[in-house]
Order: C-alpha cells, then structure tokens, then sequence
C-alpha cells in the first residue's frame, strides 16, 4: 500500500528528530533504589545519569571496601558553580560510611558528617519541619531522591540545588553532634576502617537510647581499635540505671573480640557454643539456640537476647539483651550442666545479676 507523498515526508521528519532526543535526554534517576549491574561506583553514576560525577568518579574515588555514601548534585545543580572543581565536589559530597535515609533522618538537627574532602571538610545535616514528612538538607540543599541506589557498599542520594565549595570552617562545632576524623591515609588502612566504624557506631548507639554503652566504649576505645571486629551485647540506658550498674564495669566481658556475628549468624549457633570475651578469664556461652522463635528466645549464659541486629555496621554487630550477661561459666566444664539449670526454672532475667556460677544452684 503506497503513503501519499506528503505524509510520508512527515514521518520520516518525526523519526529523525525523535531519535536524537532519545538519546540526548537519557531518563533521570527513578525515585528508590534501582537494580544496577555494574559494581564501580564511576558505573553506577553513570547508569544513574549523573555525568558529570561519573566522568571523574573512577579516578578521585579510591577503589577500597569502605562502604561509602554519596549526595550525588544533578548536573544542573552542578552547573549553578562554574567556578566549582568538580573532582572536589565529589569528594565533599562523598561520606565514607552508609547512611540510609532512616539514619539520617534520626540524626540531631546540624549534625556534621566528614566527607573524604582533604583538610578536613564536613557536611552539615538540617531538616524541614514536618515530623514524620520531613525533608532533610545537607549543606542547604534538599535531598530530592534518597537512596537512589542502595547496596551493602554504596548508597546515593540525589540532591538538587545551588552549591558552593565546603569551607575551611565547616567542621567547627560541638563535638558532641559531629562525626569527624583525623586526617587518614589513602587507601584506607584496616585500623582507619575499625576507627570510623567505631565512631559510626557510638553516634547510632547515643541516639538509640545506649548512650551510657557508647560513652563505655569511648573509654575503652584504645582497646576496641586494636580488634578486627567485634559483637558486643548491649544493655539500653533505663536498665543501666534501674538494675544493671555492673554492665558498664563488666564491658569488656560483652563484647566478643574479632568476630561480628549479625542475627543470622547468632540463631544458627548451636547450644554449647563457646564464644571468647575481651576478658580473658571469660567466656560466654550459647545456652539457649536461637532456632525456638518466641517461645524459646536465644539466651547467652542465660540472659535473654531481646533484640537482634540493633545496630550493625562493616565491622560491627550490636544485640540488645534483657539484663547484663551472668558471669556462668568461669569454669568451662560447667557448660555441660547448663540444661538442666533452664529446665529447673531458676533462670529469672528480672533478677539482679549473680557473681558466680553457685549463684544458679
């Protein structure tokens, strides 16, 4: 069947200018995170269809394990700083760390977050009134798209509006609301990583109600940095102050050393299962698996673990417990007897802590 000449003329103008529209125009970054092949980060920007980050991304961002965030400007925010070097943008836009939009959001209002900038450059978190529906800023600008692209390494958020380079004075403020460190090496070293994690994980800890196990930590933070990984088994504030002083003097007898076991490592640990301590005279154990659900809850040496996966990070995992950890086993032989004590009911979690394993019979 033949067109008539002129609408056939139509057609064809309407191909050629569709198609180089198509291309020009690639679809912006769709709200939540989206499934991307590639695992370089200079590759994700790209499929996100930020260009003008990912033209730089591959050679100003190290290519290390440390899980990284970034508040990813469009390029027409990019373009409102002409001025701007784009490969310090994206350094001052780059947080080492994830942070989710669920964290951010429960972070205090100016907190201050260092990014991997050189000389010491920090971003400072804000919020819209709105409760719930609030919207949060970094730096003044509204994350418009958070979590664009979310995995166990990376999480980008995208943020539309006017930028400026970071000052020298961006991280001058309380300590008590900043998340900043010292100067580190390039690439990351081991001990630099359990330092951020550390940090990372007594700012989430002081905020959850744990701020009396973060400030423990913070005292014993020369002895945590020297670990790998650790787990440790943590008791909230109210607790600490009603009934359970002797957890902060005994810390170190819940923490596991060089080992993060999140929930489902823990609820595949068999009964019986020796666990080492930062004491060396101690040890826990698993008395309770944790395969029983609600009617036979995991308990370590007894105690009642109540929440599981409270916090965690690259290196470390925290588990909320009901009452500080009884001292059960200062002779190992005494975890072949631990059946019967459960069954005998004489495992009470409301009751102030024992000192000795004679303290169960």
């Amino acid at each position: 069947m033949a067109f008539p000449p002129n609408l056939l003329l139509l057609f064809c103008i309407v191909a050629a200018v569709s198609i180089p529209i198509a291309a020009a125009h690639p679809p912006s970054p769709a709200a939540g995170p989206v499934k991307i092949r590639s695992e370089s980060i200079s590759g994700v920007l790209t499929a996100l269809g930020y260009r003008q980050l990912s033209t730089i991304a591959s050679k100003h961002l190290p290519n290390t394990t440390v899980p990284l965030t970034i508040f990813a400007p469009t390029d027409s925010s990019i373009l409102t700083c002409p001025s701007c070097s784009l490969p310090l943008l994206l350094l001052e836009h780059s947080v080492p760390s994830l942070y989710p939009i669920s964290l951010l959001l429960s972070l205090p209002f100016g907190t201050k977050i260092q990014t991997l900038a050189p000389k010491l450059r920090c971003l400072t978190l804000t919020f819209s009134p709105g409760g719930v529906g609030a919207t949060a800023f970094i730096n003044g600008v509204e994350i418009t798209k958070p979590e664009v692209y979310k995995s166990d390494k990376l999480i980008v958020h995208e943020i539309r509006g006017f930028l400026t380079h970071l000052s020298h004075l961006s991280c001058n403020i309380e300590a008590l609301t900043s998340l900043s460190f010292p100067a580190y090496p390039m690439p990351f070293s081991p001990f630099f990583m359990m330092r951020l994690m550390l940090k990372d994980a007594m700012l989430r800890l002081r905020i959850s109600g744990y701020s009396v196990l973060a400030l423990a930590m913070r005292e014993k933070y020369r002895d945590l940095l020297e670990l790998r990984a650790a787990t440790i088994f943590a008791l909230d504030d109210e607790a600490i102050f009603s009934k359970g002083q002797i957890y902060v003097r005994d810390l170190r007898f819940h923490i596991v050393p060089n080992r993060k076991l999140t929930a489902d490592n823990l609820v595949m640990l068999p009964a019986k299962t020796v666990l080492p301590t930062m004491d060396p005279s101690e040890k826990l154990v698993v008395t309770t698996a944790g395969g029983g659900g609600l009617l036979q809850p995991l308990r370590i040496n007894y105690v009642k673990v109540t929440s599981l996966d409270l916090m965690f990070n690259s290196r470390i995992a925290v588990h909320g417990v009901v009452a500080p950890l009884r001292h059960a086993f200062h002779d190992l032989t005494a975890v072949d007897d631990f059946t019967q004590t459960e069954r005998s009911g004489s495992v009470d979690d409301e009751k102030v802590v024992p000192t000795t394993v004679d303290d169960y019979h």
